[in-house]
Parts: structure tokens; C-alpha cells; sequence
């Protein structure tokens, strides 16, 4: 059996970039999965059922939750999102990392269930820069952008519960500074005496 993957969660406020972060990382690294999440709400145009989301019916979804069977979930308006623990455990013992591009309550409910996961906080290069990224989605009213800007300072406060905490202000540095990351946590002592090679070394000093 080859060497666990690595769970790792990625949060961030709405503007830091979170999602084109996790794509270029994606494509530079086919040992990487991000984690397709389940929902009851009906697929948009061009949306395909297990890339983008798992589409389920409500009663599927109340039946997930019945059987333990994801790792955190929320109501967002009439629809269920959730992150389904099979997906995510199969992925891992396959040895492939697993990203997880979540917000920051449900981040706080899958470190209760993988503590050994690795969590990584997003920061845009400065409050000011957040809002005009925001303000260029073109999609926000003065009233929304206001309700995101307060939601992302209410959000930085949670930096001290993750492991590591990543300025998005240059895309190219960025990645490079998640992919160091990736390299460091697979070099811990701690991981590698879970690993393959650790196990042979040790059977190889008892038959010394």
C-alpha cells in the first residue's frame, strides 16, 4: 500500500484569490486532487455532475447527514453544500493530496475529524486591494461589497487556528510558496514514521 496523501484546507476571504490559487496549483501537480463537493441545488450551464459539484436531492443529502457520511455541511438560502468524507478518504489512501477550498466554519469542522490535516490561510496583499477585486467581479451593490468587506475582517481573526498563512499578491509567488509548504509537511518527522520507507527501516535495522 503506497503512503497516505495530504488533506489540505484551504480558506481565505471572499477577493484573495483562493480559487485561481488552488486551479494553478492543480495544474502543475497531477498528485493533487481538490475536492469535489456535494449539492442540492441544480446544475448551472456546463456544470458536470462529479467535476464540478456531486448534484443529489435534498432527501440524498438528509440521508448523508443521517449516516455520518460528510465531513461538514451548511445551508446556504433553500440549498445543502457538504464535503463528502468518501470522496476525500478515497483520494488520500490512493496517496494523492487532497484540497479542500472551504470557508472558515467548515475548515473548524474538518479539523476536529483530521487534525493531521495541513491548513492554509489566504490573505490578499492589503484590505484596500480585497475591495477592488471585489468591485471588479462587477457583481456586487454598495450594500453586498460593504457586507463581504466586514465578513473578511471578521474572517482574518481566524488565522491563528491554521498552520500557515499565504499573501496573494504576486499569483506565481503564491503558488510557489503553497507548493514549499507541500514539500515541508511531507518531510515531517511525525509523517514520515506513518510512510512506507520508515516502516523499511526499521525492518531493516531488526534484521541487522
Amino acid at each position: 500500500m503506497g503512503n497516505k496523501g495530504l488533506l489540505i484546507v484551504i480558506s481565505g476571504p471572499s477577493g484573495a484569490g483562493k480559487g485561481t490559487l488552488c486551479k494553478t496549483l492543480l495544474s502543475r501537480n497531477d498528485k493533487l486532487k481538490l475536492s469535489v463537493s456535494c449539492t442540492t441545488r441544480q446544475p448551472r450551464n456546463g456544470e458536470v455532475h462529479g467535476v464540478n459539484y456531486f448534484f443529489v436531492t435534498h432527501e440524498n443529502f438528509k440521508e448523508m447527514i443521517d449516516k455520518d457520511e460528510l465531513l461538514e455541511y451548511a445551508q446556504v438560502y433553500d440549498n445543502f453544500y457538504g464535503t463528502p468524507k468518501s470522496f476525500v478518504d478515497k483520494n488520500l489512501n490512493e496517496g494523492y493530496d487532497v484540497i479542500l477550498e472551504i470557508d472558515i466554519q467548515g475548515a473548524l469542522k474538518i479539523k476536529e475529524k483530521y487534525p493531521e490535516a495541513v491548513f492554509i490561510f489566504i490573505l490578499p496583499p492589503s484590505m484596500e486591494e480585497l475591495k477592488n477585486r471585489i468591485k471588479k467581479r462587477g457583481s456586487e451593490t454598495e450594500e453586498s461589497l460593504l457586507k463581504r468587506f466586514r465578513c473578511a475582517f471578521q474572517e482574518i481573526n481566524y488565522i491563528s487556528r491554521y498552520n500557515y498563512v499565504v499573501t496573494n499578491d504576486v499569483l506565481d509567488e503564491a503558488v510557489k510558496k503553497l507548493e514549499c509548504i507541500i514539500i515541508a509537511e511531507k518531510c515531517r518527522v511525525d509523517r514520515i514514521k506513518q510512510s512506507d520507507i520508515f516502516t523499511q527501516l526499521q525492518e531493516g535495522l531488526k534484521n541487522e
